[in-house]
Order: C-alpha cells, then sequence, then structure tokens
C-alpha cells in the first residue's frame, strides 16, 4: 500500500476512535463551488482552466473529518483530486483557537502524486477581525507549508482576505506566494474575488504560477 495511504487510514482510525466516546450524533455540511482556477498555493491546479469543486464534512464538539474533490489538469493521468482529511478544532480562550489534524491528498490513476500532510494551526480573533498561522508538514516527501491569513468583516455579509505562504522542501524550489480578495454573502451563495501571485520563475511552473484573478461561486448548506 502506498506509504501515505497507510498513514492515513492509521491516523483516520486514531481519530475516529478518539471522537468514539462523543454523543454519536453530529453535524452534516455540504459544500459545492465553480470557479475560473483552481489556485492550490499560488498555483493553478488546471492548467489555468475552469474547476468544479465539492465537499461533505461531518463535526461531532471539536472532532471533524470529511472529503472534497476537485477536477485537476497536470497533463498527465490525474484528472481528479480526492482530499480526506479530519482532526480537532477548538477555543484556547475567548479569542484564540487551535486546529490539529491530518490531510490526505489522493490522484486517482497517479498514485504518485498522493501526499499526506500534518497540519497545526492556531487562530485569534477580536471583534471583526481575524488572523491566523497554520503549518502543514510532509515526512515522505519532506516539505513544510507554512501560511499565514487574516480577514475583516466590513459588515455582516461583506469580509476582506489576506494570505501570504511559504513552500520549503527539503530538495527543491522555495517559494513564496500571496493572495488578496474579498467575499460577499448573497442569499443564494457566496461569491469570492481573489488577486494571487507567487515568487515562482517560470521556468519552474511555467504560467500556472503567474498573477492570477479567481472568480469563485459557491454554496454551503
Amino acid at each position: 500500500m502506498n506509504n501515505n495511504l497507510s498513514r492515513a487510514s492509521l491516523l483516520a482510525a486514531a481519530l475516529v476512535a478518539a471522537a468514539g466516546g462523543a454523543n454519536a450524533q453530529g453535524d452534516v455540511s455540504f459544500n459545492v463551488a465553480v470557479a475560473n482556477d483552481y489556485i492550490f498555493r499560488g498555483i493553478s491546479q488546471t492548467d489555468n482552466n475552469p474547476t468544479l469543486q465539492a465537499g461533505v464534512d461531518y463535526t461531532n464538539g471539536g472532532f471533524y473529518v470529511g472529503g472534497w474533490a476537485s477536477n485537476v489538469d497536470f497533463g498527465s493521468d490525474a484528472d481528479i483530486e480526492v482530499d480526506l482529511y479530519g482532526g480537532f478544532r477548538g477555543a484556547l480562550t475567548d479569542s484564540l483557537s487551535y486546529d490539529v489534524g491530518v490531510i490526505t491528498y489522493v490522484y486517482p490513476g497517479e498514485d504518485d502524486l498522493n501526499v499526506t500532510e500534518l497540519k497545526a494551526g492556531l487562530g485569534y480573533t477580536a471583534g471583526a477581525f481575524s488572523t491566523g498561522v497554520t503549518a502543514f508538514y510532509e515526512p515522505d516527501v519532506e516539505y513544510t507549508y507554512v501560511e499565514g491569513s487574516a480577514s475583516y468583516a466590513f459588515t455582516e455579509k461583506l469580509k476582506g482576505l489576506a494570505t501570504v505562504g511559504n513552500f520549503s522542501p527539503d530538495a527543491g524550489t522555495e517559494y513564496v506566494n500571496w493572495s488578496l480578495g474579498g467575499a460577499y454573502a448573497f442569499d443564494l451563495f457566496d461569491l469570492t474575488l481573489k488577486y494571487t501571485d507567487t515568487d515562482i520563475d517560470d521556468a519552474f511552473a511555467g504560467d500556472t504560477a503567474d498573477e492570477n484573478f479567481v472568480i469563485m461561486i459557491s454554496k454551503f448548506f
């Protein structure tokens, strides 16, 4: 079995066992989105083409588990990305929160791309302003990704968004990516507009890492 999938299975089993003592009832939510591009950590995963995405989440107290899928285009046999994740999140104080978990990225048809990341994050909220930092570590490929984020709620429906991230592999090309935009919650859907860019040289990723404007329509239910 792929080492990443094996590790993900063991961690998922541990998470389920840890949550076994909790109330069996929980909340299930769904999400679906369409966008002109799928940008992940500053790089297009769809060769600068549109994307259709959908996911499902289960939460029970601080425990959560879920799955999410999107089309991808790397010019290879991989056409779909499926993310499986789980973890625990909660409040440390009235303004400080935490989130720890594991994420496995699965690419049917091209198992060599599969990776599993360990995740740990802290968040801080003060009124309409929220900020946080999350670190992701992949023990097999051996890379670290750290992302800082910030948001400000101008109104109940309008929110400003910003992120900056650093991808640092043990072997390979280190790079920085960032985004700036906003989201508006309409009655039937959410609209998100973002500007994204990286400091990656075109020789490394071509135009998939160039500046981009992302328009996404999403629905949560």
